[in-house]
């Protein structure tokens, strides 16, 4: 782990386009500003853990084969002649 000093208004660049800046220190805190692309994710530690827990919870939540969703779609709504929506029952 690098660890590195910086004082209020001072940065670390990480690679070519993200740029972290010491915007203020309160006692033990300390707020900082990230610019980064807008397709990097940047999160809090503790929601990035939140997430990672959430996308786990739904995968395994359920499971569906590829057979049952290939027979989910063509059981599907249909239209009529008359352009209304008739179930395939």
């Amino acid at each position: 782990m690098l660890v590195l000093t910086r004082k209020v208004n001072q940065s670390i660049i990480i690679g070519d386009d993200i740029k972290i800046v010491v915007v203020d220190v309160r006692g033990d805190q300390v707020k900082l500003g990230i610019q980064a692309p807008k397709d990097i994710s940047v999160h809090r530690e503790e929601i990035y853990a939140d997430i990672q827990q959430e996308n786990k919870r739904a995968v395994l939540s359920k499971h569906i084969s590829l057979e049952q969703l290939k027979k989910l779609l063509h059981k599907g709504p249909r239209n009529s002649v008359s352009g209304s929506v008739e179930n395939s029952d």
